[in-house]
């Protein structure tokens, strides 16, 4: 049901994607789409699939094995030759022969119960992996959605100080008309004004690129009228993501991943240890065999038996086989307590992380004041001829680079919710 409430979405997205010139996509639109129409996660969901249909096989070998053989056959003489009273008598020259055996395994070693744990282990394994290329999808997703805000965000902001400037280009026009200023100060502004321009040329080159991106990653074609509806505005202080570290570790795939490489050796080791035991079965066995010979009829039999196989030669290299798998065991074990730590180091890495993109945050909005404040300070000062252009120039163009930065830092920051989040298992 949840699945197809999930596709129920997609549909809508698309079909309003269908419909309309322009979409509008939320980051959780994205989200649902990169996860139902991704090739890596698609690839991931057919490896599950697979692992699922190897855990079902495994369960057929509790069932009895049944097999079926038939021949006919014509000889050129007769395969045997019996001297009657009335002279020789061909045997075997023609006959049909059906065959059929049913074998039920009563005791193997433990091995077809160790395959079938080993099966399962195997399907809660690419679940685990599934759930990590999700992440990795999601995560990348994620940097292209506020990769494509942020270059818009940008682009307001280049819009506002193309604004700016013709503001100030016709002012100081019309300095220069009336004699007040030398042409410098026109070509100044000109200049900067070109520069501008590059750097919207680069802008649309890279919006265009990151939105690519982004389709790319949630499965949609590309369309250049697709609006993203989130905006870099709504920030939260990292306390309100904060958990305990050791306290959700069991959560994370990676984590679970560790777990079950140790479960998987320890059953290896237990499968290993079944080759060198008895194997027992029952079994039934019946035959038709006609010779087609003239005054005979087809013979039927069947038996029942057991069986009894026991390896001999194979306790020969037991005891060192079984150490060595045995190594293996205390091995991943040493790797689940080693990544442990490591695992918690990086819980506190993306903390910190979140904290210090915060606290930029915090500081480039204090930056961006003294820059709005520095511009009307050099405005006034221009205009009552106490500064030269190149200062209003140059705090114009700081308070627009402050801005770029403010929307970089945000950015970042959404980026370093969403990985603190992921190395938290959420």
């Amino acid at each position: 049901m949840k699945r197809n409430r999930i596709y129920a979405i997609c549909f809508f997205v698309v079909a309003m994607g269908m419909s309309a010139r322009s979409q509008t996509l939320t980051l959780e639109q994205c989200r649902q789409l990169a996860i139902n129409y991704n090739y890596q996660i698609k690839n991931s969901t057919l490896a599950l699939d697979a692992a699922r249909a190897v855990r079902k096989e495994a369960y057929t070998h509790y069932f009895p094995n049944v097999s079926a053989s038939a021949i006919g056959m014509q000889a050129l003489d007769p395969l045997l030759r019996m001297k009657t009273a009335g002279g020789d008598m061909g045997l075997l020259n023609q006959l049909a022969l059906g065959y059929l055996n049913v074998v039920q395994p009563l005791y193997s070693g433990g091995r077809i119960k160790m395959g079938n744990k080993l099966a399962v282990l195997n399907v809660e394994v690419q679940e685990r992996r599934q759930r990590l290329s999700e992440n990795e999808v999601l995560l990348k997703m994620e940097q292209q959605y506020w990769q494509v805000i942020t270059i818009r965000e940008k682009q307001q902001t280049l819009a506002s100080y193309q604004q700016f400037l013709d503001t100030l280009y016709k002012q100081v026009d019309d300095a220069y008309r009336n004699g007040m200023i030398t042409k410098n100060d026109l070509l100044r502004v000109s200049i900067r004004h070109r520069e501008l321009e590059v750097n919207k040329m680069q802008l649309e080159n890279g919006e265009k690129l990151a939105l690519m991106q982004l389709c790319q990653t949630i499965g949609m074609e590309y369309r250049s009228g697709i609006v993203l509806a989130d905006n870099l505005d709504t920030v939260y202080a990292p306390d309100a993501y904060f958990v305990i570290g050791a306290a959700v570790l069991a959560k994370r795939p990676e984590y679970q991943l560790l777990e079950k490489s140790v479960d998987a050796a320890t059953l290896e080791t237990k499968m290993k240890k079944g080759d060198y035991l008895p194997t027992v079965g029952i079994g039934a066995a019946g035959y038709y065999l006609n010779q087609f010979e003239p005054g005979q009829q087809g013979v039927f039999n069947g038996m029942v038996y057991a069986s009894v196989s026991i390896p001999i030669s194979d306790w020969w290299g037991r005891k060192p086989k079984l150490q060595e798998m045995k190594n293996k065991e205390q091995a991943t074990q040493n790797t689940l307590e080693d990544h442990k730590g490591l695992l918690l180091l990086q819980v506190e890495q993306a903390w910190t992380d979140l904290n210090e993109a915060s606290e930029q945050i915090r500081l480039m909005e204090e930056t961006l004041l003294q820059a709005t404040e520095n511009v009307k300070v050099n405005r006034d000062s221009y205009n009552n001829g106490l500064v030269a252009l190149s200062d209003l120039l140059e705090a114009q163009a700081l308070k627009a680079e402050t801005i770029d930065k403010l929307t970089e830092a945000r950015s970042r920051y959404k980026l370093a919710i969403t990985n603190y989040q992921q190395v938290t298992g959420r």
